[in-house]
């Protein structure tokens, strides 16, 4: 993606509520233009305790007409109506900065919202090959980290955006009341704030180490706690714990070094500030002490300006920190380099003659050598066909491509006689189920785990399904029965037991196609011949795809499909592939010498 400034990127952002920032930008004004006028009010205040008539003939604009709002008000009512109207304007000013805050707290918890559902749904519509070509740690990052620091990101943006107008209607207040000593104090305070970015100048490399530490991060966390097995089956604790440690170290010092640049900005604005002001004091009076009412509100105007000041170079400073984050959540939000799986048009309701692949070839890596190569194939429906070929032959690919996590490269898959790109994506996908050796569990119940191959299916509907996929037993002794929780990723259970409930899921769906991605390696003997049973009859008058390397699974097959390379060498059923004495023969005649064995 091409890189944006900050601020392009985080007007981007604000499309999803484009209302919201005019009106937090007026509210924010309003509130100023109130301090300032309360502010402002001091002047007749001053004057009314030395002199018991107003002078509305000044050498001063702002003074002028101040004096001429009180010149009607008797002197001895004047000191409280004047003391009433800056309470009621910093009543105001308070109001409106209370409602803004609210406002601007609304908007951003929406925007935060927005973000993370945002990419959330961009990770469910993207082709399955960017999850796969990218690290799950530094998605998570983006995700749950990255999305909070574009948010206070866009809090520093309105925040510099409210600043800004609050020291434009003090500076014209300033103006007002002396424009040449506005003009000195407003080349001091440009030195001020070059001086503060010459100290912060490294913050924004400080901010691309600190996305890529926290990607490192979460990198290692998921990585940890997927593979915590592994580690204590090889007792690798400690160096994983090292490992862990050193990003973990990384993180905190670019942190502690954005927090001590940040840090940096208040107390050197603070002292420049402060002996702006002083100087500022002690030259006027030396100069004319008549002008004490006039000058002590300027210096007050001034004093309210100079943390208005500090907050526009804090909120610069933070907004330059966080703009990798912003650049990363935007560069995942982008669609213009991604490929999606878009749906047709087209609704799909049964299928009549089975599914046509025509010179389909298809690529992971455009660079690299194509995964399946001109495979032209027919699967008949109601028929179980098998695809079978040594390690890296493609067979899950071609799952895969039928399925639609991927787009194929050239070529065309047919579905009767459409093109499945013209289906409809969620009724395609609602004929088939899947069951693989890869078995994922949610992290909740057994109930819940199989209920998820349809969500409206009735508790007896999973039992059914349950006892078809031989699960039932086990799962009534389970602690809960169909209650119990299966803990991430199904820890709790064993391999078959898992394996068991993926198929009673598949079952509970009741799809046209089942596709059986070598899913009973995980089973013994017994129970795969229980399942294998069930399967047979679970196969009447359905399409079934399998993929396995175990004879029992291949024999069955109405027709079997060898791949080896991505490429097609053979096919038919199992013994004109014998009598081929191929490469499936060479297989088979291996795995049947090692079962006597």
């Amino acid at each position: 993606m091409k890189k944006n400034n900050i601020y392009q990127n985080i007007l981007s952002l604000l499309k999803f509520y484009p209302w919201a920032i005019p009106v937090i930008v007026v509210l924010g004004t309003l509130s100023s233009f109130f301090e300032g006028i309360g502010i402002s009010l001091f002047i007749p205040l001053l004057q009314s305790l030395e002199q018991s008539s107003f002078q509305t003939n000044s050498s001063n604009f702002l003074v002028d007409v101040l004096n001429r709002i009180f010149v009607g008000i008797p002197p001895h009512n004047r000191l409280l109506i004047i003391a009433i109207c800056i309470v009621g304007s910093i009543f105001l000013k308070n109001l409106l900065l209370y409602s803004n805050s609210i406002l601007f707290n609304w908007f951003n918890s929406r925007i935060s919202h927005e973000l993370r559902s945002r990419i959330y749904r961009q990770l469910l519509s993207i082709s399955y090959s960017f999850l796969e070509g990218n690290e799950s740690g530094k998605l998570m990052n983006t995700l749950a980290a990255e999305t909070w620091r574009t948010s206070d990101a866009l809090s520093a943006f309105v925040g510099l955006i409210i600043n800004c107008c609050t020291i434009f209607v003090f500076i014209i207040l300033l103006l007002l009341l002396s424009w040449q000593l506005t003009i000195l104090v407003a080349i001091l305070m440009v030195f001020i704030s070059l001086s503060i970015q010459l100290v912060t100048r490294q913050v924004k490399y400080l901010g691309q180490e600190a996305v890529e530490s926290n990607s490192a991060l979460a990198s290692r966390m998921w990585e940890g706690l997927a593979g915590m097995k592994v580690i204590r089956a090889f007792g690798r604790e400690d160096y994983e714990q090292e490992r862990f440690d050193k990003v973990s170290r990384k993180v905190r010092s670019t942190f502690f070094k954005l927090d001590i640049l940040a840090a940096s900005v208040n107390p050197i604005s603070e002292v420049l500030s402060a002996i702006l002001l002083v100087c500022i004091l002690v030259i006027t009076l030396l100069q004319d002490k008549t002008s004490l009412p006039r000058l002590l509100t300027f210096i007050f105007i001034l004093y309210r300006l100079q943390p208005q000041v500090k907050q526009l170079d804090a909120g610069r400073v933070s907004l330059i920190a966080l703009s990798s984050s912003v650049e990363d959540v935007i560069s995942l939000l982008d669609n213009s380099d991604k490929i999606y799986i878009r749906s047709g048009h087209i609704k799909f309701k049964n299928l009549k003659q089975g599914i046509y692949l025509e010179s389909v070839s298809f690529a992971y890596n455009l660079t690299e050598k194509p995964a399946l190569q001109d495979i032209s194939i027919f699967i008949p429906q109601s028929k179980t066909t098998a695809i079978v070929g040594p390690s890296g032959a493609g067979k899950s690919t071609l799952i895969g491509l039928i399925c639609r996590f991927y787009e194929r490269n050239s070529g065309e898959i047919y579905i009767d006689n459409y093109p499945l790109r013209e289906l409809n994506l969620t009724d395609w996908r609602n004929q088939i189920a899947i069951v693989s050796q890869d078995v994922h569990m949610f992290s909740t119940t057994v109930l819940e785990n199989i209920a998820y191959g349809r969500l409206d299916a009735t508790r007896p509907e999973i039992i059914a399904a349950a006892q078809l996929a031989n699960a039932h037993q086990f799962i009534s002794e389970l602690p809960q029965g169909y209650e119990t929780k299966v803990g991430d990723r199904g820890v709790r259970l064993s391999g078959g037991q898992r394996q068991r409930i993926a198929l009673a899921r598949a079952i509970v769906r009741n799809p046209q196609i089942l596709i059986l991605d070598e899913a009973t390696n995980a089973l013994d003997s017994i129970s795969e011949h229980l399942i294998q049973e069930a399967l047979n009859n679970l196969s009447e008058n359905r399409t079934v795809i399998v993929i396995a390397h175990r004879l029992a699974t291949i024999e069955q097959a109405d027709k079997i499909i060898v791949l080896n390379e991505g490429r097609v060498i053979e096919q038919g059923n199992l013994q004109y592939l014998l009598n081929l004495n191929g490469l499936f023969a060479q297989l088979y005649n291996l795995q049947h010498r090692n079962v006597h064995i």
